[in-house]
């Protein structure tokens, strides 16, 4: 059995939690502590002639200066710090003085947990305040938090690693400035596209997360088994065959946030689990859905920066709708010299040859294109751009192209030179819809381990007819690191995948 190793600190703490028990103090009481009021709120309604304002206020202690009879604190709440001034004989009005003289100086640490009353107030310094005129202990910290000390302009005891922030969030959370930003911010994002489809009279719902054949995109999937069916099922990769269901059985607009997994290699922008949003709207094609995308994504821009406008690096990135338009083949004739329409898969690999992309014999048509655009193009597009009409090889799940049947109805919304959305004029010819899974069957025999299934379900759906109708999906933790200006997938998930700790 593991012996529990406690520093100092948190022998000393532990020490302070049975004398709060001695004391008759519950240092983590059960009963609901009243908060009236905020940090942020409180400074910025203070006006210096207005009546006084009682406020019952409840945080954590990030540091503390004592002065004998009297003392100053700030407290860290939901909303920001505020500073406290504590005077022994306002909270101790009676003669027993122990609540400030042994509970707050000695056995309160920095990360506890108090509840306050009193009145706000502006210090000499000029500093707005509260004056406190009761003080609960609401919750004991037994470990020390990493609180930053400056000298000569160095920071110590900061909590900067990355792998301890992701891997102790809820202390990055607490002491790093910015991060709950972040996060309030990815809420943002959410209400705002949710406002967007609502208003609309497109309707949320939910999809299975495990599923009998991981449908919807090419990836490699995670599997489970399950005990009572004694069955094998995957977590999705997406949930583009379900939401097409819905479409088939009578609903016009459609669309779910969902946890996706993909059991795949992680970098800065890619995680095994990961949030995506899809919609599907009957009746339409991709142009129109090239427009809704662009209004939905200027109105989260606006909704949550004020602004159309972000910085990332050395660029300036408008989401100002109407974005440039351009399809694949032109996309890799513009960054390459070279125009690939009408190859077959030996041209094709010549063409990676010729420009040093490694290819293997599982690649087909469709994955040698995609390794084209993705090594020489994919990275040159850092405003908003719509890649459109791509090969049938790369999308067994589109429309084909009403002008040219070698390729499909698809675009791909390239910003900051990597895949932000994805969209199709939805196959919805069920005989061309199994002849292309057929197709991928075949590449899976050639051994690519991200080839589509065959959902013979999906097929019988499709066989009772799904009206004309186009879908979109988009990554929500890249639209997050666009507009957090983060470069790390990792630093826009609470809880990003690590490796075990050993």
């Amino acid at each position: 059995m593991d012996t529990l190793v406690l520093s100092e600190q948190e022998v000393f703490r532990r020490q302070s939690l049975d004398e709060l028990r001695n004391k008759g103090i519950n240092p983590y009481p059960a009963e609901e502590y009243p908060v009236t009021a905020y940090s942020k709120e409180i400074k910025d309604s203070f006006q210096d002639d207005a009546p006084r304002r009682e406020v019952s206020i409840a945080g954590r202690i990030m540091s503390r200066r004592i002065m004998g009879k009297a003392s100053f604190a700030e407290l860290q709440d939901a909303a920001g710090r505020i500073q406290l001034y504590i005077s022994r004989d306002d909270i101790c009005p009676d003669d027993d003085k122990d609540l400030y003289n042994v509970v707050f100086k000695k056995l309160l640490d920095i990360g506890d947990f108090v509840g306050i009353k009193g009145y706000v107030f502006r210090t000499q310094m000029g500093e707005i305040s509260v004056h406190v005129s009761a003080l609960t202990v609401l919750s004991k910290s037994l470990r020390p938090l990493p609180i930053v000390k400056y000298k000569d302009g160095v920071g110590y005891d900061t909590f900067e690693d990355p792998e301890q922030r992701y891997r102790q969030r809820y202390v990055d959370l607490i002491v790093n400035e910015g991060v709950k930003d972040i996060f309030l911010k990815r809420t943002q994002v959410f209400n705002s596209m949710r406002n967007f489809f609502n208003e609309r009279g497109y309707i949320e719902v939910d999809t299975p997360v495990l599923q009998s054949i991981p449908g919807g995109a090419a990836a490699r999937p995670f599997i489970t088994h399950h005990n009572a069916l004694d069955i094998p099922l995957y977590l999705r990769i997406a949930n583009e065959l379900y939401l097409k269901r819905l479409i088939v059985g009578g609903f016009e607009g459609v669309y779910e946030f969902s946890r996706n997994f993909r059991n795949e290699g992680m970098d800065r922008t890619h995680n095994p689990e990961f949030t995506c949003m899809e919609i599907y709207v009957a009746y339409k094609d991709y142009i129109w859905m090239m427009n809704f995308t662009e209004q939905m994504l200027e109105k989260v821009c606006l909704d949550v920066l004020g602004s159309t406008e972000i910085t990332v690096g050395d660029h300036t990135i408008s989401f100002k709708a109407p974005y440039r338009r351009i399809t694949m083949v032109d996309a890799i004739k513009e960054n390459t010299g070279i125009d690939i329409s009408g190859m077959n898969e030996d041209q094709l690999r010549e063409v990676c040859k010729q420009l040093h992309i490694e290819q293997d014999k599982t690649m087909g048509k469709g994955k040698l294109i995609d390794e084209i655009f993705g090594e020489k193009a994919e990275g040159n597009y850092i405003q908003p751009t719509f890649i459109t009409d791509y090969p049938k090889e790369m999308s067994p799940l589109c429309k084909r192209h009403r002008n040219n049947p070698e390729l499909t109805e698809r675009f791909e919304l390239m910003v900051n030179g990597k895949e932000l959305a994805n969209a199709y004029s939805e196959l919805n010819d069920p005989i061309d819809q199994r002849e292309r899974f057929e197709e991928q069957l075949k590449l899976s025999e050639k051994g690519d381990d991200e080839a589509m299934f065959i959902d013979q379900d999906f097929l019988r759906a499709l066989e009772y007819g799904m009206p004309p109708t186009s879908g979109m999906g988009i990554g929500i933790d890249r639209l997050v690191m666009l507009l957090t200006g983060q470069t790390s997938i990792q630093e826009v998930l609470f809880f990003p995948q690590m490796r075990p700790q050993s």
